[in-house]
């Protein structure tokens, strides 16, 4: 083979490889020729192209671990401290104060329903002052007052968490009337499937 046509095949072999390793696949190439004399590259072995040129790259992304700072990282819970503090001032699970208070009113803290109720926990303004909540959108008392009544029913209906919760959304007298059951109320029962849902799926 004559010097001029080395430089054209390396220049070929260059631009060809070039292109083959320019593709999304990154695939190895190789390299033949067919029966004409004709330059072969292709990216898998076979009788015209059977000399493994160029391989393929090994991908830094794939081989190489990722940083802890990469990793991405699971968003904090909202208001986790003050949920926390109050969970452990009245021996609740913090999971059932934050599940109360996404259904309540999704983590707003100044959130006020049609019937008056008020805040994170949504309490009523009877339900605020026998809890001693004297600022009802102040976050900390509002979780507090809530974990309080929460904590209060919990000892009235014997620990069971489906009429506690009742209790807290239609009333406690709604809960005795209906002979200590979950009241037949539509919202009553879905606001006790929605909270009890939230905390299966922690």
């Amino acid at each position: 083979m004559t010097r001029p046509r080395l430089i054209v095949l390396a220049r070929a072999l260059h631009g060809a490889a070039a292109l083959l390793l320019g593709a999304a696949a990154q695939a190895q190439v190789y390299m033949g020729s067919d029966a004409q004399g004709t330059l072969v590259l292709s990216n898998h072995a076979s009788s015209e192209a059977p000399e493994l040129l160029l391989a393929a790259p090994a991908d830094p992304a794939a081989a190489a671990p990722r940083s802890e700072a990469a990793l991405p990282q699971p968003a904090a819970a909202p208001l986790s401290g003050e949920i926390r503090a109050a969970a452990q001032r009245h021996a609740l699970p913090e999971s059932l104060l934050a599940a109360v208070i996404a259904v309540e009113s999704g983590f707003n803290p100044k959130a006020v329903s049609p019937k008056g109720a008020k805040g994170l926990m949504q309490l009523m303004p009877e339900t605020a002052r026998r809890f001693g909540v004297k600022d009802v959108f102040a976050v900390q008392q509002n979780i507090d007052g809530g974990a309080a009544y929460l904590r209060w029913l919990l000892t009235q209906f014997d620990n069971d968490l489906q009429l506690a919760l009742a209790a807290y959304n239609a009333g406690e007298g709604a809960v005795a009337r209906a002979g200590r059951r979950v009241p037949a109320y539509p919202e009553t029962q879905d606001y006790v499937a929605k909270v009890m849902a939230r905390l299966a799926s922690r």
